[in-house]
C-alpha cells in the first residue's frame, strides 16, 4: 500500500533541531528557561499582544484562562457548539454549566444572535436544559468563540456584545495562528486568547499551548498557577491550588523554530486550499468557505462541504471512505458539542447550522508538507468518484 496521507502532520526543519541542542548542550530541561522566554517573546511580537505565557497544552491555556476570570461551581459560560472539545471540556473542569450556541454559515463560527439569546436567557432566568430544567439566573461569566479551522469568527459582533453585557470573552484561537481581521491577529481580540501548539497545528511544540493577553498582572498569575502555585519562600509553601501547566524549554526550542517558518506555512496552507478549490469549481455541490471582506484565514485545514442533492447522492463519507481505501486520511468536521453524548442535558441555543455542517462537511489534507505527488494521488481518487 502507498504511503499514508495524513491530514495535518508535523512540519520540521533545521532550525527547530538547533534551538533543542542548544537545550540539551546547556542542560535547560526543564518547565522554564531561555527557550521558553524567547517563545513567549515571539508570540507577543507576531499576535501584537503585551504578554504571553507557554504552556503544556492548548485546553490547559483555556482551563487557566477561566480560572483567572473568576469562573466557578454553577457559572454558566457560553461555548460554541462546533469545536473540538477541548474548548468546552475545561468549563466543566471548573464545575461551571456549559451553554451551546449555534455557528452562522458565513464564518461557521459562533452567531453573534444566538449569543446574545443565550445572555439574555440566563440574565432572565429563563435558561433551561435538554430535559426542560430550570436553571438559576445569571449572568454569564465568560463566553468562548472560536476560530474555526482558521477561518476567523465575526469578532467584532462579538466583542460588542460581550462589552454591552460587561462579559469578558476568552478567544479560543488554537486553529487560527496567523489568521486576522483587517490585519489585528486571532488571539488578540479577546481579553485572554489562547492558542495550540499541538502536532497537527499549524505548528508545534509537538504538544503546547499559549494564554495571550494585554494584562500584565493576568499572566503573571497564570505562570504562577501554572508552576504549582509555589509561594516565594524558601521551603516548598502553596497558598493557592496549583497545575503542572508550564512548557518545558526542550519545547519552547521546537516551537522558536516553528516561528521562523510559520508565514511559510500559512502560506502553503493557503496554497493547498486553492488547488482543492480549483479542483472543485467544476463540481456542482462541493463548497468551500470564502473569506469575509478583511477576513485573512490561515486554512489550517481545507475544508468542504459535500450536499449530496446536487452531486447526484455521493456524500461526504462516500468521499471518507474512497480516500481511506487508498490511504488518504481526511476527516468530517467537528461533531457539535451539543450533539455529544457528554454533553447532552447541556443549554443549547441556535438553529441547525452547526448539524448541517456536521452532516455534509469534510476536511481534507493540509498538511504544508503535502507535495505535488500527493496531490495527484488525492484528486485521482476524488476524480473516480466524482466522474461516477
Amino acid at each position: 500500500m502507498s504511503e499514508k496521507i495524513w491530514l495535518s502532520s508535523p512540519h520540521m526543519g533545521p532550525n527547530e533541531r538547533r534551538f533543542v541542542e542548544e537545550a540539551f548542550d546547556t542542560n535547560w530541561i526543564a518547565p522554564l528557561g531561555p527557550h521558553v522566554n524567547g517563545f513567549e517573546a515571539d508570540l507577543q511580537s507576531y499576535v501584537g499582544v503585551g504578554q504571553a505565557a507557554a504552556l503544556s497544552s492548548g485546553t490547559a491555556a483555556l482551563h487557566l484562562g477561566l480560572i483567572l476570570l473568576g469562573v466557578k461551581e454553577g457559572d454558566y459560560v457560553i461555548c460554541q457548539s462546533m469545536t473540538f472539545s477541548a474548548s468546552a471540556n475545561p468549563i466543566v473542569y471548573q464545575g461551571a454549566i456549559p451553554v451551546f450556541v449555534d455557528s452562522e454559515f458565513d464564518t461557521w463560527n459562533m452567531c453573534p444572535a444566538a449569543l446574545e439569546d443565550a445572555i439574555k436567557a440566563g440574565i432572565n432566568g429563563t435558561l433551561t436544559n435538554k430535559n426542560g430544567d430550570k436553571l438559576p439566573a445569571r449572568k454569564p461569566k465568560a463566553i468562548i468563540p472560536v476560530h474555526l479551522y482558521g477561518m476567523p469568527a465575526k469578532m467584532d459582533a462579538i466583542t460588542a456584545i460581550g462589552d454591552k453585557y460587561n462579559i469578558p470573552i476568552l478567544e479560543d484561537a488554537a486553529e487560527a495562528l496567523g489568521s486576522h481581521i483587517n490585519g489585528k491577529r486571532c488571539g488578540a481580540f479577546g481579553q485572554l486568547g489562547v492558542l495550540s501548539f499541538n502536532g497537527n497545528k499549524i505548528i508545534t511544540t509537538s504538544g503546547g499551548g499559549a494564554l495571550l493577553s494585554n494584562d500584565e498582572s493576568i499572566i503573571e498569575k497564570a505562570r504562577f498557577l501554572a508552576t504549582q502555585a509555589r509561594d516565594q519562600a524558601p521551603h516548598y509553601q502553596h497558598s493557592h491550588i496549583g497545575y503542572n501547566y508550564r512548557m518545558s524549554n526542550v519545547l519552547a526550542g521546537i516551537g522558536r523554530g516553528q516561528m521562523q517558518v510559520l508565514d511559510e506555512r500559512v502560506a502553503s496552507r493557503r496554497s493547498n486550499y486553492e488547488q482543492y478549490r480549483s479542483f472543485f469549481a467544476a463540481i456542482d455541490g462541493v463548497n468551500g468557505i470564502d473569506e469575509p471582506n478583511g477576513y485573512f484565514s490561515n486554512r489550517w485545514l481545507s475544508t468542504f462541504t459535500i450536499d449530496p442533492n446536487k452531486t447526484k447522492g455521493i456524500t461526504r463519507e462516500d468521499v471518507r471512505l474512497a480516500l481511506e481505501k487508498e490511504n488518504i486520511e481526511a476527516r468530517p468536521l467537528w461533531k457539535p458539542m451539543h450533539m455529544q453524548p457528554v454533553f447532552e442535558n447541556a443549554p443549547y441555543f441556535g438553529g441547525t447550522v452547526a448539524e448541517e455542517l456536521f452532516e455534509n462537511g469534510l476536511c481534507f489534507p493540509s498538511g504544508s508538507n503535502l507535495n505535488e505527488a500527493d496531490f495527484k494521488r488525492i484528486f485521482t481518487v476524488l476524480e473516480q468518484i466524482f466522474s461516477h
